[in-house]
């Protein structure tokens, strides 16, 4: 022991997960140790979802200022000062991660220790050679980029959804390997900054989960946008080629090659539990590397919690931030909590971008329901048209029958945006009648929504514009 008393409860991870289950602890009055043996604020804030989307944000100026919309209007844009573009980006992460990180233990009144933290017997925890012991104990490491096994591919100096962030030169040519959300995004990010963009994908078509639609209709403005899509692709070997890399790849007409001078791995990102000893107190890791948790997000030693990304369940900040608070209601005050998914949403912030609740045609055609599908162009949407970008569609799915809203799929500027709405309406159990008939802002992107809705029974080709 260090000779300081037991904490009621001890987080392991100092990211959305962390803080949340570190915040709902102490409003119930239980002290609180956290541990980060690295940068504290995990993934969103440093090299995730606010350093990505500021970044997406600068590219979409660029774009617009390459590429503009509307008669009479004519811009220019410069090649980008990528260096500077980072600087920005870190100084706004900085401010951030002091803001809504640091500041927040002196507010919540927590303690963050730095160092490296593994499970001994107790359970206990082993800080840099120092026992730190607690009543109960969270997991909430969260999660590293995901390298899959291509022959060379440890021999390149290859990026990452973390490295990516921080490059000091826009790259003249770029392969990125993977298209769903963060390769998607990372690729149109490098291509509107400047740079020539493949992406490949080992399935039949980008953003494998999403409605296949949406996949046909993103892919042609990806297209449209000089980048090249490259689906049943996979990269099978890739070697150092002078300054740039060669990468041999399998594609349905036979082997290519491609040389590129920067190769970016989107494969998706796996549970961080390496190197905790759990195995020493019991607690069971998946195939994946998830420690496994029941719907209490209890893992299988039943003073052990897990939550956010290294469960393997959805990998979403605010998914991470619910399971905080569950974790540390059921851990600190012994309630039995659990979390309902039904209505999670999901944005990828390509553009424009994809947001989704619910089912998609697919999903419910497995659970067996009958259900019914309509599907409306944007091109039906006043928004859309005035902004001279009617690029997407929303697809809803609703049971048959009853009508009630089973999945919304959106394919829009704003979509994320706009997919709130779809999830207070499946939260409130709404029909597709309901939704048809409800009140919504004229010349919005969320008229989207009710126009999809009166589709179903009615040709809204037919209507007005502000017809109800």
């Amino acid at each position: 022991m260090t000779g300081e008393a037991p904490y009621d409860l001890a987080i392991i991870g100092s990211g959305s997960a962390a803080f949340a289950t570190a915040i709902e602890a102490r409003r119930r009055g239980a002290s609180v140790v956290m541990i980060e043996h690295g940068l504290v604020g995990g993934t969103c804030v440093n090299v995730g979802c606010v350093a990505s989307k500021a970044l997406l944000a600068a590219a979409a100026v660029r774009h617009e200022a390459i590429a503009p919309r509307f008669p009479g209007v004519v811009t220019a844009a410069a090649p980008v000062d990528m260096a500077a573009l980072v600087a920005g980006k870190d100084e706004l992460v900085d401010a951030l991660r002091a803001e809504k990180y640091l500041e927040l233990a002196d507010v919540y009144g927590f303690t963050i220790r730095s160092g490296h933290a593994r499970f001994v017997a107790g359970p206990a925890l082993e800080v840099d050679g120092a026992r730190l012991e607690a009543a109960n104990y969270v997991i909430a490491t969260g999660a590293t980029p995901s390298i899959p096994p291509i022959e060379g591919l440890k021999d390149v100096d290859y990026l990452t959804s973390t490295s990516v962030m921080a490059l000091e030169r826009v790259p003249a040519s770029v392969l990125v390997i993977g298209a769903n959300a963060v390769g998607l995004e990372a690729g149109q990010l490098l291509a509107r900054l400047g740079a020539t963009v493949t992406i490949i994908e080992a399935q039949g078509r980008i953003a494998p989960f999403e409605e296949p639609a949406i996949a046909e209709v993103l892919t042609e403005v990806l297209t449209e946008e000089g980048i090249s899509v490259r689906t049943a692709t996979t990269a099978q070997r890739v070697a150092r080629s002078g300054d740039g890399v060669l990468v041999t790849l399998a594609t349905p007409g036979g082997v290519e090659r491609l040389e590129v001078a920067a190769v970016l791995v989107a494969t998706g990102r796996h549970p961080a539990s390496a190197d905790l000893g759990l195995a020493t107190v019991g607690v069971d890791v998946g195939a994946r590397g998830e420690v496994v948790v029941d719907d209490e997000l209890r893992t299988a030693n039943p003073r052990i919690f897990a939550a956010g990304d290294v469960t393997g369940l959805a990998q979403f900040v605010y998914v991470a931030g619910k399971h905080g608070t569950v974790a540390a209601a059921n851990a600190v005050g012994s309630e039995h909590r659990t979390v309902d998914y039904t209505t999670m949403p999901r944005v990828t912030f390509t553009s424009p971008a994809i947001a989704s609740v619910g089912l998609t045609e697919q999903a419910a055609k497995e659970q067996g329901l009958d259900y019914e599908v309509s599907s409306l162009p944007l091109a039906y949407v006043p928004r859309a048209i005035v902004n001279r970008d009617v690029r997407g569609l929303v697809t809803i799915v609703a049971e048959r029958g009853s009508g009630r809203v089973l999945g919304v799929h959106v394919l829009a500027d704003q979509a994320g945006e706009v997919i709130a709405g779809a999830v207070y309406a499946m939260q409130g159990g709404l029909t597709v009648s309901d939704l048809a008939a409800a009140w919504t802002p004229y010349l919005t992107m969320t008229e989207a929504i009710k126009l999809a809705a009166q589709s179903f029974s009615r040709d809204v080709a037919t209507l007005s514009c502000c017809a109800s």
